[in-house]
């Protein structure tokens, strides 16, 4: 049984989720963020946010599109953060990654697929639980595009709620070590634009959602579904609807 997780990107979206689970379930949480002192980029406070923990998920991400900052990002975290892990003894590494990012060409994606590798070839045991986008993922979109008008990507997804990946994480720490898993997706196919208009809608916002689709593979990717499970996935249960129906709640 697990004794006390370490939560890298604890103070983030899915982390800050991670941790509540974690503390419903009993289990002691570390969040581990460069707001707690610790910095991936550098290594600095990671040996003493690790201590005394047996397990550790990744929950890290980068605001970094480009393939090279993206892949140079991630490979510089993985070699800080599983030598502290090795160092600390931790017995269990849970990576959170993207359903997708090896069919999209995507800088970020790439630099996902390296956090990917470099786990599953570390020295610490590892799991690696690819989801698709949030639901929160519409709104974290609008919110990066300020102004009358939303320039919203076409792209067909299938959103999960981030607390059922976090609680579907927090399942994964008390398994063995498995390179195996279900990719974990949510119950509906939607267009990336629809949803954010629903999201507008719910507000009373006057804003309006321009798609656009963006060129060549990457474009294509996202607009023909390329991110969207295959068979074998796990589904949530939270639609787009009664998550947002209990967000403004």
């Amino acid at each position: 049984m697990v004794q006390r997780v370490a939560v890298i990107g604890g103070t983030g979206l899915l982390g800050r989720l991670v941790v509540a689970e974690l503390d419903r379930r009993g289990t002691p949480a570390v969040p581990v963020s460069r707001a707690t002192g610790a910095d991936l980029l550098t290594g600095r406070g990671l040996d003493a946010a690790l201590e005394g923990c047996d397990a550790v998920v990744d929950a890290s991400s980068t605001g970094a599109t480009r393939r090279s900052s993206a892949v140079r990002f991630f490979d510089t975290a993985a070699d800080h953060l599983l030598a502290a892990e090795q160092r600390a003894g931790v017995a269990h590494h849970v990576l959170v990654t993207i359903v997708g990012a090896d069919r999209v060409p995507f800088g970020y994606y790439q630099g996902k697929q390296q956090q990917e590798r470099r786990a599953l070839r570390g020295p610490v045991p590892a799991t690696v639980l690819r989801t698709t986008q949030w639901h929160e993922f519409a709104q974290q979109l609008l919110d990066r595009t300020p102004g009358p008008l939303a320039l919203v990507p076409r792209m067909r997804v299938q959103p999960v709620a981030a607390a059922e990946v976090a609680a579907r994480v927090v399942d994964l720490l008390e398994a063995r070590p498995s390179a195996e898993v279900p990719d974990l997706a949510g119950p509906e196919v939607h267009e990336l634009p629809h949803l954010a208009r629903r999201l507008l809608a719910t507000r009373g916002s006057r804003r309006r959602v321009v798609p656009v689709r963006l060129p060549g593979a990457v474009g294509r990717g996202f607009a023909g579904g390329g991110l969207l499970p295959g068979p074998e996935a796990e589904l949530g249960r939270a639609t787009f609807q009664e998550w947002l129906a209990a967000r403004e709640s």
